[in-house]
């Protein structure tokens, strides 16, 4: 199902009990964004850190408690370097120019994926928005950068292994919750729903342990234009369905 924002800018929306307590957003289609518009595709990298900015706001608002979104996947490294540097170039600036806000509003930054193969400065802001927001509690902004699900999987494995080879752990002991223990998300609840922008109708190896049971709702917009209409929107399309968990439905009885 795809959702689609309400026509005027003040909906009616859903109770807080029916909120969502985790997103997730794949932030697709700046550069589809820009080509359109005529515009280098840095530009629409660009659009898009305004875009983040003003949905963090928004999740903030609206009273949500954690957002994920995908901000630079282990994938991304196939794009022309051009590109590639740009997007580190946009992280800088996110994190210079918004650490202190995000501090100030109590905003917890974790980040999640791995630093291999990242340029050392990028991974020393990354550690300072870590640091600086760590006593943080009110709202949780996690960043997927240099991410894929798969790899952190992996990276799990073998974490659990090497505390099995350690006698640290047992085989008996490994089970699905072990291997949750172990990943970059720990700290995070696994994601309600998983918002994805751009008109593609994939997860694209984002949070694939965690997305078994999110419900996934793909929006036509670009993620340049995207904003708290189009958040509000996807809550309520959330809102609306039931999750069973494998279960029956209600109507079931």
């Amino acid at each position: 199902m795809t959702a689609q924002p309400v026509s005027n800018g003040t909906p009616e929306f859903a109770a807080p009990s029916n909120l969502p307590g985790h997103i997730g957003i794949i932030m697709d289609g700046n550069g589809r964004w820009a080509t359109r518009s005529g515009l280098p595709r840095s530009v629409g990298h660009e659009r898009g850190v305004d875009a983040l900015r003003e949905t963090v706001k928004a999740a903030q608002k609206l009273g949500l408690s954690y957002l994920t979104v995908y901000s630079f996947s282990t994938e991304n490294w196939r794009r022309p370097m051009a590109e590639v540097t740009a997007l580190f170039s946009l992280l800088r600036l996110f994190i210079k120019k918004d650490l202190k806000r995000l501090k100030s509003e109590n905003v917890k930054i974790s980040v999640f994926g791995t630093r291999e193969g990242l340029p050392e400065d990028i991974c020393d802001l990354l550690d300072l928005a870590e640091r600086e927001t760590a006593e943080n509690s009110r709202f949780n902004l996690g960043i997927a950068f240099n991410y894929g699900g798969r790899e952190e999987i992996a990276r799990a494995a073998r974490d659990v292994a090497r505390k099995v080879a350690d006698g640290e752990m047992t085989l008996d002991e490994i089970d699905q919750h072990a291997i949750a223990r172990h990943l970059d998300t720990r700290a995070f609840p696994d994601p309600d729903v998983i918002i994805r922008t751009g008109q593609e109708h994939r997860l694209s190896n984002f949070l694939v342990w965690q997305a078994a049971y999110s419900e996934l709702i793909f929006m036509d917009v670009l993620w340049p234009e995207f904003g708290e209409v189009h958040l509000r929107a996807a809550l309520e399309t959330f809102a609306a369905r039931e999750r069973r968990f494998g279960g029956l439905s209600s109507e079931a009885g």
